[in-house]
């Protein structure tokens, strides 16, 4: 405030210098020209040469005179150059100006016209500029349920976190949906200065389900109403916005217009830009009772110690009580009732300059509110039609839109200098965590991935399924990158049942892959695919985090734990089925193994029955999977044995052994220190057997694995020593870590090792 104040005070410095100076100098020329209390003309046309008074003394005094002037006016111009360059620095100052942040815009709190908005909001003066406070924290509650709308408040928030200095505190009103994607996700974020509340939609239900709606957004687009009793009863305003809310600016901006609301405005509100409230967008339209031409409610600001104290939550029930028994149900949700109260009580409403809320539905006045890029504010995608609406600047603002879907999270994570932050548990751990880690290690990168927090977006699609009632139900496990996305359709062809797959992907890479499955139908038809996204972060991808987060999200009592390169035999979802009760996994420690083959060739003609496959191994077809490469991990399942097996068989566990097994969901989770490529699933099938589980062969079983390009991961540990040397430290770790926590059974996997 300080360094804005003196900038203006130069301002006004500078322009009494250009008032005042002319007028002194004019002054001074004027009482000069008097001579016996007779003016004297400058003018020489007027000049009388023949006058007794002239002398060459007067004649040097005007001549000095006028060049005064000439040099008054060449400061003139000096001074205003000087003035519009320091106009020029100071805007730049007020947008670096990181101390305190400044609401740049003069509300008119008044019925006034979309375009005189902008010019006034454009308008301020340093005496009355409203003040948010650098640490001051700015609350925002939002309403979300459901899956697509849980990825439209990542890209919401996004653009809030990239303009903001201030602490935020987001309340959401969240299903249980939204609820599990949500917490997830901020909890991997870890953003500081960002504190996130969940309130349970579902438990709100019943106070505005008596309202029937039209609207697409259901009964949740009912919620803004109960604000005021959901949140907490301390809290005395709070920013309220739809998901499909866009910022361009510094939320603090709008947050600082609470400051300009006088006697009982309590609501601040953009008015509607379409002419729906007008009533003539067709015959016999007929919408709920507005204020002109209405208000809308995507971006609000509430005062909610006021509303509380005026009653809001009577004063609205009664007025949607009194309208439904003549429009029967809302076509806008919350908005129709927002405007009808509003209706009879306009003193409520301040409204805003309408680029807080630049409406992008169709046939829209939002043209009216920006005459250039800076106006933009808030840009609100309020169309069933979404990045698809018909706008003349519409590619801006999809561009707008795309830069924040696609920009890397992980930037976000930006510390607010100066500003107390409370106390994070989880991110005090992570950092005692890597302060006990040798930097100077050679193996400290792969050490500290270990403890890498990744921001994971659970199930990023459109998720739906129940398992069978009769608790066999078995979900196929696989983790993937970008490169492997090629293999989705084909496994949804040969599995029918459940999947949870963690994908490993970028910000701008999940919204290819929206694109992908959004294109797809096989995978639009398939509800029964949960897509989690683990956000790439560091050099080594982190394959064993991925199975984990795939692990840990599966609904079904059992699951089969594969890769995504290889495809299931037909029909291998319902065979499993009945292995799982046929050797009664649920009351033994049992690991089923599925013998794991491969083919050379791209294209494939999939057996579709054991004796098709033999066939196809005897001929060359199939082989044995990595029996030219790493015989030692498939081994043991004595594939000799399997050829003829009509029973189930068990094995016993070996060194490097790596099959390919369907478990109950509580066994162990993958060891996070192997990253990258080698011995991330050797590990696993070690703790398994030093569990004690049984390991046993399904006779009538396959997977076959499909070619493909080696992996960056495999081409780092073949051509990089040290790769291999850290793999072979952890590796050794591993196996200490093993002794220590199972004791004397688990020396064998020494042994073994020396023995291999």
């Amino acid at each position: 405030m300080l360094g804005i104040c003196r900038g203006r005070r130069k301002f006004l410095a500078a322009s009494l210098t250009i008032l005042f100076v002319p007028a002194i100098t004019w002054i001074y020329l004027f009482a000069g020209s008097f001579e016996d209390g007779k003016p004297v003309s400058l003018s020489p046309l007027e000049s009388q040469p023949h006058s007794p008074r002239y002398t060459a003394s007067s004649q040097r005094e005007r001549e000095s005179l006028e060049v005064r002037v000439r040099e008054v006016e060449e400061e003139n111009r000096a001074l205003r150059k000087q003035l519009s360059l320091a106009q020029a620095r100071g805007a730049a100052h007020h947008r670096a100006n990181h101390s305190k942040t400044y609401s740049m815009e003069e509300g008119t709190g008044d019925s006034e016209s979309l375009r005189a908005g902008i010019v006034a909001g454009n308008s301020s003066e340093c005496g009355q500029q409203p003040v948010v406070e650098k640490c001051e924290t700015i609350h925002v509650a939002i309403v979300c349920a459901g899956y697509n709308a849980s990825r439209d408040v990542v890209t919401l928030v996004k653009s809030v976190l990239f303009h903001r200095r201030n602490p935020l505190h987001f309340h959401l009103i969240a299903d249980a949906i939204a609820k599990q994607i949500l917490a997830t996700l901020f909890q991997t974020w870890m953003v500081p200065a960002v504190r996130i509340d969940f309130y349970d939609a579902d438990e709100l239900k019943s106070e505005v389900s008596w309202i029937p709606n039209k609207h697409y957004s259901g009964i949740y687009g009912l919620m803004k109403l109960v604000l005021t009793k959901t949140l907490p009863s301390n809290l005395e305003r709070v920013i309220v916005l739809d998901t499909d809310i866009t910022f361009a600016t510094d939320i603090a901006e709008l947050w600082a217009v609470f400051h300009k609301f006088k006697g009982q405005q309590v609501l601040g509100l953009v008015e509607n830009q379409s002419d729906w409230y007008l009533g003539n967008l067709w015959k016999n339209h007929r919408p709920w009772p507005a204020l002109g031409r209405g208000y809308n409610t995507g971006v609000i600001l509430l005062l909610l110690d006021k509303l509380r104290k005026m009653k809001w939550e009577q004063m609205w029930r009664l007025t949607a009580e009194r309208e439904l028994m003549s429009m029967l149900s809302t076509s806008l949700a919350d908005q129709d009732i927002f405007n009808a109260v509003i209706k009879q009580n306009p003193f409520l409403v301040y409204q805003l300059p309408c680029f807080w809320n630049v409406q992008l539905s169709d046939h829209t006045r939002s043209e009216q509110c920006y005459r250039d890029v800076s106006d933009l504010k808030v840009i609100h995608w309020n169309s069933p039609k979404k990045l698809r609406v018909k706008n003349k600047h519409v590619e801006f603002f999809r561009n707008l839109y795309l830069t924040f879907l696609e920009y890397d999270g992980n930037l976000l994570r930006r510390e607010l200098f100066g500003c107390p932050s409370e106390a994070d548990v989880n991110s005090e751990n992570l950092q005692k965590q890597l302060s006990e880690l040798d930097e100077d290690d050679l193996c400290y990168e792969f050490r500290r991935e270990r403890f890498t927090v990744h921001r994971t977006h659970l199930y990023f699609l459109h998720y739906e399924y129940e398992p069978a009632a009769d608790n066999t139900d078995v979900t196929l496990v696989a983790q993937l990158s970008m490169d492997r996305l090629q293999m989705l359709e084909a496994i949804c062809k040969h599995w029918e049942g459940p999947i949870s797959l963690a994908l490993y992907l970028s910000d701008a890479e999940a919204q290819q892959f929206l694109r992908y499955a959004q294109g797809s139908e096989v995978l639009m038809s398939r509800h029964n695919v949960g897509y989690h996204i683990v956000y790439k972060e560091g050099q080594f991808y982190p394959v064993n985090l991925l199975r984990n987060v795939a692990m840990k999200h599966i609904s079904t009592p059992y699951m089969f734990l594969s890769d995504i390169d290889f495809l299931p035999m037909y029909g291998l979802y319902e065979y499993l089925r009945k292995s799982v009760i046929q050797l009664d996994l649920a009351n033994t420690k049992k690991a089923l193994i599925v013998p794991a083959f491969e083919t050379l060739r791209y294209r494939l003609s999939f057996p579709k029955s054991k004796a098709e496959l033999l066939s196809m191994l005897d001929m060359g077809t199939l082989f044995t999977f990595r029996y030219h490469v790493w015989t030692k991990g498939h081994a043991p399942t004595n594939f000799a044995k399997w050829r003829t097996a009509t029973t189930p068989y068990r094995v016993e566990w070996e060194a490097d052994f790596e099959p390919y097994v369907v478990v109950r969901k509580d066994c162990p989770e993958y060891d996070r220190r192997f990253v990258g490529f080698g011995w991330n699933k050797v590990a696993h099938i070690m703790e398994l057997d030093a569990q004690e589980y049984e390991f046993t062969v399904l006779p009538n079983a396959y997977m076959i694995h499909m070619p493909h390009a080696p992996s960056f991961d495999i081409t780092k540990f073949r051509s990089n020593k040290q790769y291999r040397i850290c793999l072979k430290t952890l590796k050794e770790e591993f196996q200490q870590d093993m002794s220590r926590h199972y004791g004397f059974a688990a020396l064998k996997y020494l042994t073994a090792e020396n023995n291999s």
